[in-house]
C-alpha cells in the first residue's frame, strides 16, 4: 500500500499571485512598514514582531476600507480550484497554514477549501490600531517566534504517518520546509531548499503542482 499524502500549502504569494500583507502595507500604511519588513525577510527579526509593528501602523478605523481593497485586488494563482478539487479527489488532506490574517484569508479561500482546514492569523479591531493575534503559536520545539508557527502546526496535526508535502514561496515557510518529504516552492523559499539542500520542485501555478502530484503518484504505485 502507497503511503498516505497530506498537503501543507502556504497562502500569501503562494495560492494568491501576491502578498497581501505586503499589498496592504503599499497601499495604507506609513513608510516605516518597509524597514519592518526588510528586517523579517534577512531574519533580523521574528515574524511574529514584524507582522505585529506593521500592522500596528494602521488605523482600526480602516478596516472595511482595507478589507474592501484586498478583496477586490487580491488574485488567486492559476489553477488552485484545479488543485484543491485534485486534492480531495484524491484524498489528501490540504491543509492552509498562513501567517495572513483571518479577515482576507478566510473570505478568499470560501467555497475552495474546507474552513476547518485553515490555519492563519487574527485581527482585532477594538482599539485605535489594529491587532493582530496569534492562536497558532509555536510550541516547545520552535523557539523562532513566528507568529503563526507553521511547523508548530504540522506537529499538531499529528502527520507522522504521512507523507508531507509543503507549498511555498518565502522564508516564513522554511522551517515547515525542513520537515516535509517534499517541497514545491518558488522565489524565496526555492532558494532556501536549494541553499538548505531540501528535497524540492519548481512551481509557477498550481497546474504544475497538480503535474508534479501525479508524477509522484505514478513512482509510488
Amino acid at each position: 500500500m502507497s503511503r498516505k499524502t497530506a498537503i501543507i500549502c502556504d497562502f500569501d504569494g503562494t495560492i494568491t499571485n501576491s502578498d497581501n500583507i505586503i499589498a496592504i502595507m503599499k497601499k495604507f500604511a506609513p513608510p516605516q512598514w518597509e524597514k519592518l519588513k526588510d528586517e523579517v525577510l534577512s531574519e533580523e527579526i521574528s515574524i511574529r514582531e514584524g507582522v505585529g509593528e506593521m500592522f500596528s501602523l494602521l488605523s482600526s478605523s480602516q478596516k472595511q476600507e482595507i478589507t474592501n481593497y484586498i478583496l477586490k485586488h487580491a488574485a488567486i494563482r492559476e489553477g488552485f480550484a484545479e488543485f484543491a478539487a485534485f486534492a480531495k479527489n484524491s484524498d489528501y488532506p490540504l491543509y492552509i497554514v498562513s501567517g495572513g490574517i483571518d479577515f482576507f484569508v478566510e473570505p478568499l479561500l470560501e467555497g475552495l477549501v474546507d474552513p476547518d482546514s485553515i490555519f492563519c492569523n487574527s485581527a482585532d479591531f477594538s482599539e485605535s490600531a489594529i491587532t493582530i493575534l496569534w492562536p497558532h503559536e509555536c510550541d516547545h520545539l520552535c523557539e523562532n517566534d513566528c507568529g503563526c508557527c507553521k511547523p508548530s502546526v504540522v506537529r499538531k496535526l499529528a502527520l507522522e504517518d504521512y507523507r508531507k508535502i509543503v507549498i511555498g514561496d518565502s522564508i516564513t515557510d522554511l522551517q515547515a520546509a525542513k520537515l516535509a518529504d517534499l517541497v514545491i516552492a518558488r522565489d524565496l523559499l526555492l532558494q532556501k531548499s536549494k541553499e538548505y539542500n531540501l528535497n524540492y520542485k519548481e512551481f509557477s501555478d498550481f497546474h504544475d503542482v497538480i503535474s508534479i502530484l501525479k508524477k509522484l503518484e505514478e513512482v509510488t504505485v
